[in-house]
Protein backbone atom coordinates (compact mmCIF):
# COMPACT_ATOMS: atom_id res chain seq x y z
CA UNK A 1 0.00 0.00 0.00
CA UNK A 2 1.32 2.98 -1.09
CA UNK A 3 1.61 5.56 1.80
CA UNK A 4 0.20 9.10 0.37
CA UNK A 5 0.42 12.28 2.36
CA UNK A 6 -3.21 12.22 3.14
CA UNK A 7 -3.41 8.49 4.35
CA UNK A 8 -0.11 9.85 6.74
CA UNK A 9 -2.55 12.71 7.81
CA UNK A 10 -4.94 10.10 8.72
CA UNK A 11 -2.10 8.16 10.85
CA UNK A 12 -0.96 11.18 12.74
CA UNK A 13 -5.00 11.84 13.61
CA UNK A 14 -5.51 8.05 14.48
CA UNK A 15 -2.44 8.14 16.72
CA UNK A 16 -3.19 11.70 18.84
CA UNK A 17 -6.76 9.99 19.26
CA UNK A 18 -5.78 7.30 20.87
CA UNK A 19 -3.03 9.25 22.86
CA UNK A 20 -6.05 11.32 24.18
CA UNK A 21 -7.74 7.91 25.38
CA UNK A 22 -5.01 6.62 26.37
CA UNK A 23 -4.11 9.51 28.69
CA UNK A 24 -7.53 10.05 30.23
CA UNK A 25 -7.22 6.22 31.15
CA UNK A 26 -4.25 6.38 33.11
CA UNK A 27 -4.85 9.26 35.57
CA UNK A 28 -3.40 8.16 38.89
CA UNK A 29 -6.29 9.56 40.51
CA UNK A 30 -9.80 8.38 39.94
CA UNK A 31 -12.46 10.56 38.06
CA UNK A 32 -13.97 11.41 40.74
CA UNK A 33 -10.96 13.61 42.39
CA UNK A 34 -10.03 14.80 39.06
CA UNK A 35 -13.48 16.19 39.09
CA UNK A 36 -12.90 17.08 42.40
CA UNK A 37 -9.36 19.32 41.27
CA UNK A 38 -10.73 20.94 38.28
CA UNK A 39 -13.70 22.34 40.56
CA UNK A 40 -10.47 23.51 42.49
CA UNK A 41 -9.01 25.16 39.90
CA UNK A 42 -12.60 26.89 38.95
CA UNK A 43 -11.79 30.31 36.67
CA UNK A 44 -7.77 29.58 36.89
CA UNK A 45 -8.25 27.10 34.38
CA UNK A 46 -9.16 29.82 31.92
CA UNK A 47 -5.63 31.50 31.90
CA UNK A 48 -3.64 28.50 32.78
CA UNK A 49 -5.30 27.04 29.39
CA UNK A 50 -5.28 30.14 27.65
CA UNK A 51 -1.57 31.07 28.46
CA UNK A 52 -1.05 28.46 25.78
CA UNK A 53 -2.14 30.55 22.99
CA UNK A 54 0.85 32.66 23.77
CA UNK A 55 3.41 30.10 24.18
CA UNK A 56 2.53 28.83 21.28
CA UNK A 57 2.52 32.00 19.02
CA UNK A 58 5.42 32.27 20.38
CA UNK A 59 7.21 28.95 19.55
CA UNK A 60 5.80 29.66 15.73
CA UNK A 61 7.08 32.86 15.68
CA UNK A 62 10.44 31.44 16.61
CA UNK A 63 9.91 28.56 13.67
CA UNK A 64 8.91 31.67 11.55
CA UNK A 65 12.45 32.82 11.96
CA UNK A 66 14.08 30.03 10.75
CA UNK A 67 12.16 29.29 8.09
CA UNK A 68 12.51 33.10 6.54
CA UNK A 69 16.21 32.12 7.24
CA UNK A 70 16.29 29.48 5.56
CA UNK A 71 13.52 29.44 2.53
CA UNK A 72 14.13 30.26 -1.23
CA UNK A 73 12.97 33.60 -2.27
CA UNK A 74 10.05 32.13 -4.49
CA UNK A 75 8.81 30.11 -1.62
CA UNK A 76 5.89 31.43 0.54
CA UNK A 77 3.95 30.39 3.84
CA UNK A 78 1.73 32.21 5.90
CA UNK A 79 2.25 32.60 9.55
CA UNK A 80 -1.12 31.63 10.85
CA UNK A 81 -0.54 28.30 9.03
CA UNK A 82 3.20 27.89 11.06
CA UNK A 83 0.80 28.67 13.88
CA UNK A 84 -1.30 26.00 13.81
CA UNK A 85 1.61 23.58 12.53
CA UNK A 86 3.18 24.38 15.59
CA UNK A 87 0.11 23.42 17.46
CA UNK A 88 -0.33 20.32 16.01
CA UNK A 89 3.06 19.29 16.17
CA UNK A 90 3.52 19.88 19.67
CA UNK A 91 0.31 17.78 20.02
CA UNK A 92 2.01 14.70 18.08
CA UNK A 93 5.14 15.38 20.78
CA UNK A 94 2.82 14.65 24.06
CA UNK A 95 1.83 11.56 22.68
CA UNK A 96 5.20 10.01 21.53
CA UNK A 97 7.77 8.01 23.25
CA UNK A 98 11.70 9.11 22.58
CA UNK A 99 11.70 12.99 23.62
CA UNK A 100 8.52 13.65 21.91
CA UNK A 101 10.08 13.40 18.16
CA UNK A 102 6.42 12.74 16.69
CA UNK A 103 5.58 16.12 15.53
CA UNK A 104 8.79 16.61 13.52
CA UNK A 105 7.70 14.16 10.62
CA UNK A 106 4.60 15.46 10.59
CA UNK A 107 5.84 19.03 10.25
CA UNK A 108 8.23 18.22 7.55
CA UNK A 109 5.41 16.09 5.95
CA UNK A 110 3.20 19.90 5.70
CA UNK A 111 5.59 22.04 5.40
CA UNK A 112 6.97 20.19 1.87
CA UNK A 113 3.55 21.29 0.85
CA UNK A 114 4.49 24.98 0.58
CA UNK A 115 8.30 24.95 1.02
CA UNK A 116 10.81 22.37 -1.21
CA UNK A 117 11.66 19.19 0.37
CA UNK A 118 15.29 19.92 1.55
CA UNK A 119 14.17 23.14 3.05
CA UNK A 120 10.95 21.90 4.79
CA UNK A 121 13.08 19.43 6.56
CA UNK A 122 16.37 22.08 6.95
CA UNK A 123 13.68 24.20 8.67
CA UNK A 124 11.93 21.64 10.97
CA UNK A 125 15.42 19.89 12.24
CA UNK A 126 16.39 23.76 12.47
CA UNK A 127 13.70 24.33 14.83
CA UNK A 128 13.63 21.51 16.49
CA UNK A 129 17.69 22.09 17.40
CA UNK A 130 16.10 25.53 18.43
CA UNK A 131 13.86 24.20 20.72
CA UNK A 132 16.13 21.66 22.80
CA UNK A 133 18.83 24.34 22.50
CA UNK A 134 16.68 27.03 24.11
CA UNK A 135 16.12 24.31 26.96
CA UNK A 136 19.62 24.09 27.87
CA UNK A 137 19.99 27.82 28.11
CA UNK A 138 16.88 28.18 30.26
CA UNK A 139 18.62 25.21 32.86
CA UNK A 140 21.20 27.02 32.24
CA UNK A 141 19.96 30.67 33.91
CA UNK A 142 17.61 28.43 36.23
CA UNK A 143 21.03 27.53 38.00
CA UNK A 144 22.06 31.33 38.56
CA UNK A 145 18.22 32.22 39.72
CA UNK A 146 18.61 29.46 42.27
CA UNK A 147 21.76 30.78 43.51
CA UNK A 148 20.38 34.42 43.69
CA UNK A 149 17.65 33.74 45.84
CA UNK A 150 20.08 31.34 47.81
CA UNK A 151 22.43 34.59 48.42
CA UNK A 152 19.60 36.57 50.06
CA UNK A 153 18.06 33.88 52.04
CA UNK A 154 15.06 32.97 50.27
CA UNK A 155 16.11 29.32 49.49
CA UNK A 156 18.83 26.72 51.34
CA UNK A 157 22.19 26.17 49.61
CA UNK A 158 23.22 22.82 51.02
CA UNK A 159 26.08 20.70 49.55
CA UNK A 160 23.68 18.79 48.26
CA UNK A 161 21.96 20.97 46.37
CA UNK A 162 25.58 22.88 44.81
CA UNK A 163 26.73 19.64 43.46
CA UNK A 164 23.47 18.63 41.79
CA UNK A 165 23.40 22.49 40.41
CA UNK A 166 27.37 21.86 40.04
CA UNK A 167 26.17 18.79 37.55
CA UNK A 168 23.43 20.71 35.75
CA UNK A 169 25.93 23.30 34.41
CA UNK A 170 28.50 20.35 33.44
CA UNK A 171 25.45 19.00 31.87
CA UNK A 172 24.32 22.21 29.61
CA UNK A 173 28.30 23.63 28.97
CA UNK A 174 28.81 19.88 27.28
CA UNK A 175 25.14 20.28 25.22
CA UNK A 176 26.35 23.87 24.21
CA UNK A 177 29.27 22.49 22.82
CA UNK A 178 27.83 19.87 20.59
CA UNK A 179 25.25 22.09 19.77
CA UNK A 180 27.97 24.77 18.73
CA UNK A 181 29.34 22.00 16.34
CA UNK A 182 26.34 21.01 15.05
CA UNK A 183 25.10 23.94 14.08
CA UNK A 184 28.92 24.74 12.07
CA UNK A 185 28.80 21.52 10.60
CA UNK A 186 25.32 20.27 10.28
CA UNK A 187 24.54 16.96 12.18
CA UNK A 188 21.85 15.29 9.18
CA UNK A 189 24.88 12.98 7.63
CA UNK A 190 26.51 12.53 10.95
CA UNK A 191 23.28 11.06 13.06
CA UNK A 192 22.64 9.09 9.96
CA UNK A 193 25.58 7.43 10.28
CA UNK A 194 25.50 7.06 13.64
CA UNK A 195 22.11 5.35 13.52
CA UNK A 196 23.67 2.89 11.12
CA UNK A 197 26.00 1.53 13.65
CA UNK A 198 22.91 0.38 15.83
CA UNK A 199 22.12 -3.35 15.45
CA UNK A 200 19.43 -3.88 12.70
CA UNK A 201 19.64 -0.24 11.01
CA UNK A 202 23.16 -0.73 8.98
CA UNK A 203 21.63 -1.30 5.78
CA UNK A 204 18.63 1.86 6.15
CA UNK A 205 21.72 4.33 7.35
CA UNK A 206 23.41 2.82 4.24
CA UNK A 207 20.50 3.11 1.67
CA UNK A 208 19.70 6.98 3.20
CA UNK A 209 23.58 8.15 2.09
CA UNK A 210 23.57 6.05 -0.96
CA UNK A 211 19.98 7.40 -2.09
CA UNK A 212 19.65 10.79 -0.69
CA UNK A 213 23.07 11.43 0.27
CA UNK A 214 23.21 15.03 -2.02
CA UNK A 215 19.96 16.17 -0.37
CA UNK A 216 21.08 15.20 3.08
CA UNK A 217 24.56 17.41 2.50
CA UNK A 218 22.64 20.09 1.43
CA UNK A 219 19.90 20.18 4.66
CA UNK A 220 23.28 20.02 6.29
CA UNK A 221 24.69 22.85 4.67
CA UNK A 222 21.35 24.86 4.50
CA UNK A 223 21.71 24.72 8.86
CA UNK A 224 25.04 25.41 9.09
CA UNK A 225 24.10 29.04 6.99
CA UNK A 226 21.37 30.13 9.24
CA UNK A 227 24.41 29.99 11.39
CA UNK A 228 26.71 31.51 10.24
CA UNK A 229 25.24 33.70 7.50
CA UNK A 230 22.14 35.07 8.96
CA UNK A 231 22.36 35.10 12.86
CA UNK A 232 19.53 37.86 12.92
CA UNK A 233 17.13 35.24 12.23
CA UNK A 234 19.03 33.01 14.21
CA UNK A 235 19.46 34.68 17.98
CA UNK A 236 15.44 35.69 17.08
CA UNK A 237 14.54 32.12 17.08
CA UNK A 238 16.70 31.25 20.09
CA UNK A 239 15.49 34.43 22.29
CA UNK A 240 11.72 33.55 21.52
CA UNK A 241 12.33 29.76 21.90
CA UNK A 242 13.68 30.90 25.31
CA UNK A 243 10.85 33.90 26.04
CA UNK A 244 8.37 30.69 25.95
CA UNK A 245 9.75 29.30 28.67
CA UNK A 246 9.40 32.15 30.76
CA UNK A 247 5.69 32.76 29.64
CA UNK A 248 5.20 29.32 30.43
CA UNK A 249 6.38 29.56 33.80
CA UNK A 250 2.69 31.82 34.31
CA UNK A 251 1.08 28.37 34.19
CA UNK A 252 2.55 27.51 37.65
CA UNK A 253 2.67 30.66 39.14
CA UNK A 254 -1.23 30.66 38.58
CA UNK A 255 -1.90 27.01 40.08
CA UNK A 256 1.07 28.60 43.17
CA UNK A 257 -1.53 32.01 43.75
CA UNK A 258 -4.54 29.66 43.29
CA UNK A 259 -3.13 27.88 46.89
CA UNK A 260 -2.55 31.72 47.91
CA UNK A 261 1.23 30.96 47.50
CA UNK A 262 2.58 34.33 46.88
CA UNK A 263 5.35 35.25 49.25
CA UNK A 264 3.81 37.47 51.19
CA UNK A 265 2.15 39.55 48.15
CA UNK A 266 2.98 42.79 46.93
CA UNK A 267 5.78 43.25 44.02
CA UNK A 268 8.42 41.50 45.92
CA UNK A 269 6.09 38.42 46.87
CA UNK A 270 4.56 37.67 42.88
CA UNK A 271 8.42 38.42 41.98
CA UNK A 272 9.80 35.91 43.93
CA UNK A 273 6.80 33.28 43.38
CA UNK A 274 7.40 33.85 39.75
CA UNK A 275 10.81 32.97 40.05
CA UNK A 276 9.93 29.89 42.00
CA UNK A 277 7.83 29.18 39.33
CA UNK A 278 10.51 28.96 36.66
CA UNK A 279 12.81 27.08 38.67
CA UNK A 280 9.98 24.55 39.56
CA UNK A 281 9.27 24.48 35.33
CA UNK A 282 13.22 24.36 35.02
CA UNK A 283 13.47 21.34 36.98
CA UNK A 284 10.57 19.20 36.38
CA UNK A 285 11.46 19.76 32.04
CA UNK A 286 14.98 18.61 32.68
CA UNK A 287 13.58 15.51 34.66
CA UNK A 288 10.78 14.43 32.32
CA UNK A 289 13.74 15.27 29.48
CA UNK A 290 16.37 12.95 30.60
CA UNK A 291 13.07 10.38 31.22
CA UNK A 292 11.85 11.09 28.02
CA UNK A 293 11.66 7.67 26.33
CA UNK A 294 8.45 7.10 28.43
CA UNK A 295 5.31 6.79 25.95
CA UNK A 296 3.43 9.92 27.14
CA UNK A 297 6.15 10.42 29.62
CA UNK A 298 3.93 9.11 31.79
CA UNK A 299 4.31 9.66 35.53
CA UNK A 300 7.48 10.97 34.41
CA UNK A 301 5.79 14.77 34.64
CA UNK A 302 4.10 14.59 37.58
CA UNK A 303 7.18 12.91 39.67
CA UNK A 304 9.21 15.89 38.99
CA UNK A 305 6.23 18.62 39.65
CA UNK A 306 6.14 16.35 43.08
CA UNK A 307 10.19 16.46 43.57
CA UNK A 308 10.53 19.74 42.14
CA UNK A 309 7.82 21.89 43.89
CA UNK A 310 8.91 19.32 47.72
CA UNK A 311 12.71 21.04 47.23
CA UNK A 312 11.10 24.60 47.33
CA UNK A 313 9.87 23.50 50.62
CA UNK A 314 6.26 22.97 49.40
CA UNK A 315 3.56 20.63 50.09
CA UNK A 316 4.00 17.02 47.85
CA UNK A 317 0.19 17.84 47.54
CA UNK A 318 0.77 21.00 45.49
CA UNK A 319 2.77 19.13 43.28
CA UNK A 320 -0.01 16.39 42.50
CA UNK A 321 -2.33 18.77 41.92
CA UNK A 322 -0.20 20.62 39.55
CA UNK A 323 0.85 17.59 37.64
CA UNK A 324 -2.83 17.05 36.98
CA UNK A 325 -4.20 20.35 36.14
CA UNK A 326 -0.72 20.54 33.56
CA UNK A 327 -2.13 16.86 32.36
CA UNK A 328 -6.04 18.05 31.88
CA UNK A 329 -4.17 21.01 29.81
CA UNK A 330 -2.28 18.79 27.99
CA UNK A 331 -5.51 16.92 26.92
CA UNK A 332 -7.32 20.04 25.43
CA UNK A 333 -4.52 20.98 23.75
CA UNK A 334 -3.48 17.52 22.20
CA UNK A 335 -7.62 17.71 20.89
CA UNK A 336 -7.44 20.93 19.26
CA UNK A 337 -3.80 20.39 17.77
CA UNK A 338 -5.58 17.25 16.08
CA UNK A 339 -8.65 18.98 15.21
CA UNK A 340 -6.32 21.52 13.36
CA UNK A 341 -4.74 18.44 11.56
CA UNK A 342 -8.26 18.19 9.49
CA UNK A 343 -8.75 22.39 9.32
CA UNK A 344 -5.11 23.18 8.33
CA UNK A 345 -4.45 24.11 4.25
CA UNK A 346 -1.22 24.93 2.78
CA UNK A 347 -0.67 28.34 1.51
CA UNK A 348 -0.53 27.21 -2.12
Amino acid sequence: MKWTKQRLNNLFFVCGIAAVVIMLLTFDVSFAELWQQLCKAGYWLVPIIGIWIIIYAINAMSWYSVIEGNKSPDENVSFWRIFRLTITGYALNYATPVGGLGGEPYRIMELSKDLSKQHATSSVILYAMMHIFAHFWFWFSSIFIYIGLALIGDLPMTTATAIVLGIIAIFCLIAFYLFSKGYRNGLVVKTIRIIGKIPGLKKWSANMQANHGNALHNVDSQIAALHQQDKKHFYNSLLLEYLSRIVQSLEIMFMLLLFDIDCGGGLTGLTLTFLHSILILAFTTLFANLIGFLPLQLGVQEGGFVISIAALGLSAALGIFVSIICRVREIIWILIGILLMKLDKPTQ
